[in-house]
């Protein structure tokens, strides 16, 4: 493992797969290697998007929430091994985790609960931009207040920000 600083024992790292989800995990794994600390890697179905989903009526039928929850399951175990198997999760401990319901709520009750030392996470997920986050704050925002222990953001990278922005 890593030299064992031992100030964080467990990170809680909740990931969204978006890019800046990603360059959380990445430093999540290197903070875990410096610290000697185990990882739980979190994703969190937002079922409330579903639920919107079926209400507009975007759903063929509303026996598809079931089908679409199945889906989005599966899809989130596959992008979880992904992580777990990549180049940044090598020497590192990684326990991973799938919720369904709100986002911040998930992730702060985690945190509360789970003998979490630290949560990191982007500052900004796929969502970003939205008219939800316009009204009720971001993810990360909620998780500052509410998770109960340290909270890093983590901004995506400058290079990625510039080729998002010439786009």
């Amino acid at each position: 493992m890593g030299q064992g600083i031992d100030l964080f024992k467990t990170i809680l790292v909740p990931v969204d797969f978006s890019p800046c989800s990603n360059e959380a995990f990445r430093v999540a794994c290197q903070v875990a290697r410096l610290c000697g600390a185990n990882m739980l890697v979190l994703h969190v179905i937002d079922t409330s998007a579903l639920a919107a989903f079926n209400r507009l009526g975007l759903l063929a039928i509303p026996s598809d929430a079931a089908a679409q929850r199945r889906r989005l399951r599966h899809h989130a175990r596959l992008n979880v091994r992904r992580l777990l198997e990549s180049e940044e999760a090598k020497d590192v401990a990684i326990t991973r985790m799938i919720l369904e319901g709100a986002p911040f709520v998930e992730i702060a009750k985690t945190a509360r609960t789970g003998k979490i030392d630290l949560v990191v996470m982007g500052s900004y997920g796929g969502r970003s931009g939205s008219v939800d986050k316009i009204f009720f704050g971001s993810t990360a925002e909620k998780v500052v207040r509410t998770a109960g222990c340290p909270v890093l953001t983590v901004p995506l990278p400058a290079s990625a920000v510039q080729r998002k922005s010439t786009r």
